[in-house]
């Protein structure tokens, strides 16, 4: 078994924050990422998957063809967006990191047919990241 990963990359903007709570209890509880005019991150994606070389090319994946698909799928719906706003696969959810990142795997595991999707990895900052296995 062997794993191979590509690594894209999006900006966006997002707000954490329940509609059916207070500004107060939203600040208390997400604090600055609750800010009514949003904020933004420069997002890292990883997309790693696995399984056996091609005998004949020694390719597990055409990487071309993976980038497509998070291209498709992923980046061009999400890139220079409001998360909470803009994207089909994020309306009426959460837009957090954790959930971004379940959603990102769900927008892409139909599509993955040469290999099988093994995570998702996303930073939102240099410091904090997720990392979601299915």
């Amino acid at each position: 078994m062997i794993y191979i990963t590509r690594k894209e990359s999006f900006n966006a903007a997002h707000k954490l924050a329940r509609t059916d709570w207070s500004e107060e209890k939203n600040l208390a509880v997400f604090g600055k990422c609750s800010n009514p005019n949003w904020h933004g991150h420069n997002y890292e994606l990883f997309v790693t998957v696995k399984g056996e070389p091609d005998p004949e090319t020694g390719f597990l994946v055409d990487l071309k063809v993976l980038k497509q698909i998070i291209q498709t799928q992923i980046i061009d719906k999400i890139d220079h967006r409001n998360i909470n706003l803009d994207v089909d696969f994020m309306q009426n959810k959460m837009a957090s990191t954790e959930i971004l990142a379940i959603e990102i795997w769900n927008q892409l595991f139909p599509h993955i047919k040469d290999a099988e999707l093994h995570s998702v990895k996303l930073y939102e900052t240099q410091n904090n990241f997720v990392e979601y296995f299915g």
